[in-house]
């Protein structure tokens, strides 16, 4: 395992840690800027649709550098959104900041997939895209708290200034520790555009959406949903919530060992156990116990699916970095699918509404392996059939 993709899990954390940090902070900036509280919520729609949009576009631009120096110009943007937003003196400078930030993160995550791909052995890729993504595990497990620690005992722009400080650390350590690689030739753009021209692809990022939009329906409300019918305390759901991500980092773990041998019936598996865990979370969500069993079920086969989504929709694709910028923004387009839709289904049908849109989206999602399942089939009984007679 190259221990150059610890140091673009660190990078990867600081952006998670800046993507989350408004959630925690929403009084505090909503007073500091003047605005609402929902106005400070649209500054987290507009990093994820940064990054959606803005981050493939980035991309295209950075991708004809060699991977190291285009790594250093995307932390310089990322850094300077950060600082923007710590000295945003009204609302339009802090808008501006999140898509500055979010554009950034997203090429990011694209470009350090890449790399990591590049520098690992093929029989470990699984393992070593894990490893980098538990940067984004690390990032809701303990970034988000630390965060928004800091934010609350010294300001929300010192949350900020934090993040700022972070992203130099983590850029420092990537000029120490991530190798000059060469750029990769992948011919004219409009080459490398034409993988997007193959149906498949398109299903297998479909079923990335779906995956992490099941998710991000249950964990975008779990705080209401753990307190107005669960029964818990305040108090108790950050402790909740640390567990959570701490069944992430286990799943991530596994998931990493079996994506690049088992890359769909991992995420066959996985979709099927959400389904399973959202449903009894809906059903069973006024029982604590219960309650508290199927979130961390969710945490254990939710977002941990990353490395096999990773791996399968490089091989519908190739492991470029536009491609896995693009798979990117179709990860985004999950969480802002579940969390617009989410919030619309509770106003109408209560907290338990979000629970049973992700349950559907899961379902979804199985539905979308079956023409690779059916596919892997068919090759199953080919292989049986024109196998050689023994003696």
């Amino acid at each position: 395992m190259p221990r150059a993709v610890y140091v673009l899990a660190l990078g990867i954390f600081a952006m998670v840690t800046s993507e989350f940090v408004v959630a925690g902070l929403m009084p505090q900036m909503a007073d500091g800027l003047g605005v609402s509280i929902p106005q400070v919520g649209y500054l987290i729609t507009a990093f994820a649709f940064a990054m959606s949009v803005g981050g493939p576009l980035l991309m295209v631009f950075v991708m004809r550098m060699r991977p190291k120096p285009a790594l250093m110009l995307l932390f310089g943007i990322f850094l300077g959104g950060n600082v923007l937003a710590a000295v945003a003196t009204g609302y339009g400078v802090m808008f501006l900041a999140r898509l500055v930030t979010g554009t950034a993160s997203q090429a990011f995550f694209g470009a350090a997939v890449s790399i990591c791909v590049a520098m690992a052995a093929p029989e470990v890729r699984g393992r070593a895209v894990a490893v980098v993504l538990n940067g984004l595990m690390l990032g809701t497990l303990l970034g988000l708290p630390l965060a928004t620690l800091v934010g609350s005992a010294f300001g929300w722009r010192a949350a900020f200034w934090a993040i700022a400080v972070l992203t130099v650390v983590a850029a420092l350590c990537t000029v120490r520790g991530v190798p000059d690689l060469p750029r990769v030739d992948s011919g004219p753009m409009r080459q490398e555009l034409g993988v997007f021209r193959r149906p498949r692809l398109w299903l297998v990022l479909s079923t990335s959406t779906l995956v992490i939009g099941a998710t991000f329906s249950a964990f975008s409300f779990l705080n209401p949903i753990l307190t107005g019918i669960s029964g818990f305390a305040s108090g108790a759901v950050p402790l909740l919530l640390v567990a959570y991500g701490a069944a992430t980092l286990v799943g991530n773990a596994v998931v990493g060992r079996l994506a690049d041998r088992h890359a769909l019936v991992v995420l066959c598996a996985g979709l099927v156990l959400n389904l399973l865990f959202l449903v009894g979370f809906g059903l069973f969500a006024q029982v604590s116990v219960a309650a508290v069993v199927c979130m961390l079920g969710i945490g254990l086969v939710g977002v941990t699916m990353n490395p096999a989504m990773v791996v399968r929709v490089q091989r519908a694709g190739n492991a470029g970095p536009l491609v896995n910028t693009i798979h990117g923004s179709f990860i985004t387009g999950g969480i802002i699918i579940s969390s617009s839709l989410g919030g619309v289904a509770i106003d109408g049908f209560g907290l338990r509404a979000p629970l049973w849109l992700g349950a559907g989206l899961a379902l979804i999602g199985i539905l979308t392996l079956v023409p690779d399942l059916a596919r892997r089939t068919r090759g199953g009984r080919t292989a049986v059939v024109g196998a050689p007679a023994a003696g």
